[in-house]
């Protein structure tokens, strides 16, 4: 960095995050602001030496940037960035990857809890002042995880917490990773993607916590839909795109899988019209797995070490892109 921290004026771009307040309020003495709108940001992009942004970014920003030399993305996802002309630019980019390991791997386990204890249909009954009586038929009952078998798709920050987790709850916990080299303790199989379909056929729980890429892009589909116990229960919290979601909802409305926890669809917010929003055997939530009170003070802990890092002109930053 060309700049003592000290010397530095940090940008945070983003619509809800309060990343400037909770910035301000470790006395760091450095200067900061935080534009709220894709307007206010583009009007102010030449004023930051850092610039902490994720959906705002627009590749034409560079033209206007001449004092931007690192970008802090404030999420894991990167498509949006053209990284040869961030290169060629010399600035550097870094991503939030683990900031919200915690949260999403709580999330797909709350998630996942409140359909097998039906959380969702005791809320709804509860709206409609109905008491529900004990029921007869086995299958329409709460169920329990003892037992029940996990496949975790992405074994990554997110997918490492979330076999922990499931563990605790006595469950059998398989994964899927491109690298299978280094075992987990907590995961009681370890498999390449090609494994995915005959693993699908012994699962209870398939839970995604994949990046959405061109090999994960509508993983879940007919084809592997129609693997899947009609038992099984199926938790995105990765991204919409890797389910293809017309596959979805006719699997669910026809019984070919129990259920689905889902808390990210292909195009947000869902369509209105959309049958996913009156299934029964549907719980969803609005891509608010990692959304909790800590985030802001997540992406700042990383943002700092960073900075660390290039005034001590290191090379290698934490979630390092370019």
């Amino acid at each position: 960095m060309p700049k003592a921290s000290a010397d530095l004026c940090i940008h945070f771009a983003h619509s809800a995050y309060r990343l400037h307040d909770h910035f301000k309020a470790r006395n760091l003495g450095i200067a900061s602001f935080q534009s709220w709108t894709p307007e206010e940001t583009a009007a102010q992009i030449g004023r930051g030496d850092i610039l902490v942004i994720s959906g705002f970014w627009r590749n034409e920003f560079l033209s206007k940037a001449q004092r931007l030399r690192f970008i802090q993305v404030c999420a894991a996802g990167c498509d949006q960035f053209d990284l040869e002309s961030l290169r060629a630019a010399g600035i550097r980019l870094a991503n939030a990857s683990g900031c919200n390991k915690t949260a999403v791997s709580e999330h797909a386990m709350a998630l996942l809890l409140a359909f097998t204890r039906q959380i969702h249909i005791g809320r709804d009954n509860q709206q409609r002042h109905h008491w529900r009586g004990m029921i007869s038929d086995n299958a329409r009952r709460e169920d329990e995880l003892a037992g029940k078998t996990m496949l975790i798709y992405g074994l990554g920050k997110i997918g490492q917490r979330l076999a922990r987790l499931a563990k605790a709850f006595d469950m059998t916990v398989l994964a899927i990773k491109r690298d299978c080299t280094t075992r987990l303790d907590d995961v009681d199989e370890l498999h390449p993607p090609g494994a995915l379909v005959p693993l699908l056929s012994r699962s209870d729980v398939v839970v995604l916590t994949c990046p959405l890429t061109p090999e994960t892009a509508n993983l879940i589909n007919d084809a592997t839909l129609a693997a899947m116990k009609p038992t099984a229960i199926l938790v995105n919290v990765a991204r919409g795109g890797c389910v293809d979601e017309n596959a979805l909802i006719e699997a669910l409305a026809t019984g070919r899988i129990a259920g689905a926890c889902i808390d990210t669809v292909i195009g947000e917010p869902l369509a209105m019209e959309s049958p996913l929003w009156a299934m029964e055997n549907v719980v969803l939530t609005p891509h608010t797995a990692g959304e909790t009170r800590k985030y802001e003070d997540n992406v700042i802990d990383i943002l700092l070490e960073n900075l660390q890092r290039l005034e001590r002109a290191q090379s290698e930053l934490v979630n390092q892109i370019v």
